[in-house]
């Protein structure tokens, strides 16, 4: 996000403002920007749709890498993850990156209480098996007891048997337990909220991580009824893409694991899934994310219930997409535009809601009209602008801008504002995939990515390759990185694209050299 878009909401912020802002972040788990909010009217999302009326909805959002670990390790310490080394679910940025302040640390740091309800830091060693307790928060997270049973057969099947599915529409009542995690997640962040308020006394960053609509999904089964099977479609481009090299491709085996996947006997690793599971999947994950949206409602009537509307800023946002079928694909894992897309919608009090309360009650309701009026933005964002943008908002130091060799340094961001070039559009970097294989963006076009081919969108050069050998080891991958984002800075500067570009090869081995 630009920069000076965040100087100029503060400086209206400020006007109406005295004292630091509470802090509301929402992270849904897996979420594509498959919302009412944004155009996708198959999706019930009232919650969310109303959240969005009285913010801004970013609509060209990216993240950094379409895996849950390394995106949530760069969102949350503002740093790429070829600066974090998280690629993967396992590994913790403190011991593999450097010692970076996280988002709410650096709250914690500036005199906010900080909790933490449900997943906001990737669980287990990819957290420091504490999600980085003490650190970044002043009592221990908070994670819901039935989340143990995310593994298990609780998925009831035709034959009355129970099993590990990825559908799985339930009776809560019958659960262990009897309720779900993101119930769970809800009535504790609500709980927080009620204390909060009765004891205010240091200003607040309350992060709640909703699991769904990620796998299972495992939602009430009531929400089925907003989506009647005839009236779910295919993917509009379900198909394989022809020549597409199999380092691109995600093989979905996530999915594979699960006993009604298993059942239909897919081929690995292209499948595809047959058309008639392809919609229950389809219809589960829009039903699941309604789910969701039902307890992003709870919490917003918990702020207007408790009086934090007017002082909370809500930031409301994806970790990375999912595939729905596109390209014949599913789940994660890949570069695909809908792997790499997120959600990202911001609430400023006073600012951008004009005085409208933030509740009202939809839950169930098929008649909901989406509203069109959204104070939308296509300028191009990167989820490591979030952590600026909110310390901004909210009124306390914002991280400086991250030199080149920023591995010592605790607080900065790898966030990108405008360009000193004059002629500069910001571009920024989107992807890191599992297998190092990185996508861009450009502020006005769309990139095309293949391995080995450099094709950024530029009136001029579009074919500049990179030979594939020079991906061979990890050396010259990080060179290849490191050059690729110089040319990120100069793209459409006409004073030094043409030496990047005629000069790409030499540049990448000197880079080597230099390194």
């Amino acid at each position: 996000m630009n920069l000076w878009h965040r100087r100029l909401l503060l400086l209206v912020l400020v006007t109406i403002s005295e004292g630091n802002l509470n802090v509301l972040l929402i992270v849904a788990d897996d979420l594509r920007p498959s919302l009412g909010c944004y155009g996708y009217e198959p999706l019930i999302t009232p919650n969310i749709d109303l959240l969005a009326s009285q913010s801004v909805v970013f609509n060209r959002t990216y993240a950094q890498q379409a895996i849950c670990g390394p995106s949530r390790a760069s969102f949350l310490t503002s740093r790429r993850p070829n600066t974090t080394h998280v690629y993967d679910q396992h590994t913790y940025w403190r011991k593999k990156g450097g010692n970076f302040t996280t988002l709410p640390q650096h709250f914690k740091n500036n005199g906010y209480v900080t909790f933490s309800v449900g997943k906001i830091f990737h669980p287990g060693a990819a957290s420091g098996k504490t999600d980085d307790y003490p650190y970044s928060w002043s009592f221990p997270p908070y994670h819901p007891s039935t989340q143990q049973y995310k593994m298990a057969k609780v998925c009831p099947g035709p034959d009355g048997k129970l099993y590990m599915n990825i559908v799985c529409p339930v009776d809560v009542t019958a659960m262990p337990e009897k309720t779900l995690p993101d119930l769970q997640s809800t009535q504790h962040a609500l709980q927080i909220m009620h204390n909060v308020s009765r004891h205010p006394v240091q200003p607040f960053f309350l992060a709640v991580g909703y699991h769904k609509p990620h796998i299972p999904l495992k939602y009430p089964k009531e929400y089925l009824n907003l989506y009647p099977l005839d009236k779910v479609h295919l993917a509009p481009d379900p198909s394989l893409p022809s020549k597409l090299p199999l380092v691109a491709w995600n093989p979905w085996a996530d999915l594979r694991k699960r006993d009604d996947v298993k059942m239909l006997n897919v081929s690995f690793p292209y499948g595809p899934l047959p058309k008639h599971y392809q919609l229950l999947v389809r219809q589960s994950y829009y039903a699941a994310t309604s789910y969701m949206d039902d307890q992003v409602g709870q919490l917003l009537k918990g702020l207007e219930k408790h009086n934090l509307s007017s002082n909370t800023v809500i930031v409301f946002m994806g970790d990375h997409g999912w595939s729905l079928g596109e390209h014949q694909e599913w789940s994660k894992y890949s570069n695909f535009e809908v792997a790499t897309r997120v959600p990202l919608i911001i609430y400023v009090p006073g600012l951008t809601n004009k005085g409208q309360n933030l509740h009202r009650k939809f839950i169930f309701d098929r008649n909901f009209i989406n509203n069109d009026n959204y104070r939308v933005t296509n300028a191009l964002v990167e989820l490591v602008d979030v952590f600026p943008t909110i310390s901004e908002l909210s009124g306390i130091k914002v991280p400086e801008l991250c030199p080149d060799n920023d591995s010592d340094i605790e607080l900065c961001t790898e966030g990108t504002i405008q360009n000193t070039c004059g002629y500069c559009n910001t571009t920024r970097p989107l992807s890191v995939s599992r297998y190092r294989n990185d996508s861009m963006r450009e502020q006005r076009t769309k990139s095309i990515r293949k391995p080995g081919y450099n094709t950024l969108p530029n009136r001029k050069y579009t074919t500049n390759t990179i030979p594939v050998d020079m991906f061979a080891n990890e050396r010259s991958a990080r060179a290849i990185v490191r050059v690729v984002e110089r040319l990120v800075h100069v793209q459409n500067c006409k004073e030094d694209v043409d030496n990047i570009y005629e000069n790409l090869i030499d540049l990448v081995t000197d880079e080597m050299n230099e390194n």
